[in-house]
């Protein structure tokens, strides 16, 4: 028995299954960030106006919706990554 090729197998398996979560949480970053959004949009264009929403993603402050824009980019990077590996994995 070649304790080497299957101590390598093992390794291999657990690698993939390590990164699999990039993917999902990908899409989990996305789906929040545009719950978010569309809460905000409705909380404050029905109090203040669509103004004081469009007028948060160009203040100096860090408010929700630019907090949003980040998920957005930290999710699409994670998809990927997830992509990445999941297209390497079919590969070999």
């Amino acid at each position: 028995m070649d304790f080497d090729k299957i101590d390598k197998r093992i390794r291999d398996k657990d690698r993939d299954r390590r990164k699999e979560w990039m993917f999902p949480l990908g899409i989990l970053f996305i789906v929040m960030a545009t719950i978010i959004l569309i809460r905000n949009l409705i909380l404050i264009s029905t109090e203040f106006g669509t103004d004081f929403f469009i007028d948060n993603f160009l203040s100096p402050e860090i408010t929700n919706e630019k907090f949003a824009i980040a998920m957005y980019g930290i999710g699409l990077v994670l998809i990927y990554f997830g992509k990445r590996t999941r297209q390497g994995n079919f590969q070999t």
